[in-house]
This record gives C-alpha cells, sequence and structure tokens, in this order.
C-alpha cells in the first residue's frame, strides 16, 4: 500500500500475566497489549506480526515484531514513545525501518533460547517466575553429555508436542551449551526453527538424565526412532526464554 512504511520492534517481556504471544479469547497477550498501545499512539488501525508465538508464561528478551504505518516520524522514536504507554513487564529495546516484503516468521534466521533451572534444596522467591525449581540433586555432567547428542540435523518428531501441525518435523541445532552457576543451571540452544514445545520436552528429557533416569543413548535413540516415542515430561514454560533472533539475510 502507498506511502506505508514497515516497522520492525525487538522487544522485551515478562510472559508471567500473559496468555502467550497470540491473541487469545481466554486472556490478555503480548501481542493485544502491543497491539492496543501502538494503535492508540498512532491513531491507526494496525496488524501486529511477531516472529516467535511464545507460549503462556514464557519470558523473551529479543521478540521481534512488526508493523505497517503511515506515520513519517523516525522509526526510534517508537522506542520511548511507547515504552511510556506500556505496562513495565513488556519493554521496547529498539525499532527501525525495514522493507514491506521483510517478515518476521518467513527468514532465514537462527533462535536463541535459554531455560534455567534452580537446583537447590529450598526455592528462591526471587527466582520462582523465571526458573524451574527441582530440589534434588542433578549429574549437570550426564546433562551435558545428553545435550550434545542435540547438536546437527534431526528429526524432531519425539521432541514436540502431539498438537504441532507441521508436518516436517527436522530442525537443525547449531548450538547447545549447558552450564552450572552456583545454584542455576543454564540450557542455552540455538537452531534454525524449534517446534511446539521442543525446547521443553528437550528440557524434560534432560531433568530424566540428570537423574539417571535416561542416558545420552537414549536421546540419540529419540532423535533417530521413527516410532512415536515419550522421551520426558514438558518442563514449565515459566523456566523458558527468547533470548535472541537472528537474521541471515539482508532485508
Amino acid at each position: 500500500m502507498e506511502g506505508l512504511r514497515r516497522i520492525k520492534l525487538t522487544l522485551a517481556y515478562d510472559g508471567t500475566n500473559y496468555c502467550g504471544w497470540q491473541v487469545q479469547p481466554n486472556g490478555m497477550s503480548i501481542q493485544e497489549m502491543l497491539q492496543k498501545h501502538i494503535e492508540a499512539l498512532t491513531g491507526e488501525k494496525i496488524m501486529l506480526t511477531g516472529a516467535s508465538r511464545t507460549d503462556s508464561g514464557v519470558h523473551a528478551l529479543g521478540q521481534v515484531a512488526v508493523f505497517d504505518t503511515a506515520k513519517i516520524w523516525p522509526a526510534e522514536r517508537f522506542v520511548p514513545a511507547l515504552n511510556q504507554r506500556l505496562p513495565k513487564d513488556i519493554v521496547i529495546q529498539s525499532a527501525e525501518e525495514v522493507s514491506l516484503e521483510f517478515h518476521p516468521r518467513y527468514q532465514n534466521t537462527l533462535k536463541t533460547y535459554e531455560y534455567r533451572i534452580l537446583n537447590r534444596r529450598v526455592s528462591l522467591p526471587n527466582e520462582r517466575l523465571n526458573s524451574y525449581w527441582v530440589p534434588q540433586k542433578l549429574d549437570v555432567e550426564a546433562m551435558k553429555v545428553a545435550a550434545s547428542e542435540l547438536l546437527g540435523t534431526h528429526d524432531f518428531h519425539n521432541f514436540c508436542s502431539m498438537k504441532t501441525k507441521v508436518t516436517d518435523t527436522v530442525r537443525t541445532i547449531t548450538d547447545v551449551q549447558l552450564f552450572q552457576k552456583n545454584d542455576m543451571i543454564y540450557f542455552r540452544i540455538t537452531g534454525n526453527g524449534f517446534l511446539y514445545n521442543m525446547v521443553r520436552i528437550i528440557v524434560g528429557a534432560l531433568l530424566k538424565a540428570g537423574f539417571h533416569k535416561k542416558t545420552a543413548e537414549d536421546i540419540c535413540r529419540s532423535l533417530e526412532c521413527e516410532e512415536r516415542l515419550v522421551v520426558g515430561p514438558t518442563a514449565p514454560a515459566h523456566g523458558l526464554t527468547l533470548v535472541n533472533i537472528e537474521y541471515l539475510d539482508h532485508f
């Protein structure tokens, strides 16, 4: 449409009080909240499109979303203007103008997620909203070995929810890190795409490895097996954060 500009936002949010990214009939979503404030700011009816449809309770440091506007303001002006209006648990990190052909989901990207596990006998109240408390002692070295099996290109059909609607379940994982600092275990994974609940199911399998109920060989077998297997529980959403989305092509 003539005169329209596409604005790309990078935003961070605490997903605790939201029903996820996408507009839902049963509660307030990140998309709905942000879209409402963009429309109030611009006076335009806009459609906000996000790069990742994070679930209820999942957090983000580097979510990406775009909208079209006829306003001729410098793109960076949207950062302070929106942050003054938004609730404190959603913060715009940056804004830039991109091509009208740019779509945040249909680009060549690498996404990084982090899952945090608080591994101590008693919980910590200040960590309860962004980490999963596991009071039993975990074998972090066993978890590292199991996590290393995820690297490369695999069929992750055993590591996604039965509700997934995609038919192609092959994904490439380019980096996996699992390390501990004090009582917090950090699991970071980077890949070219993730299936519905994939990271949370992977974490569930790694927790089993940490309890010596699953081995690295079991993880490898789950990646190679064509049959549907239960590889582990789905870890709670509040321990998961979308850290970054790297766009590999120029736009």
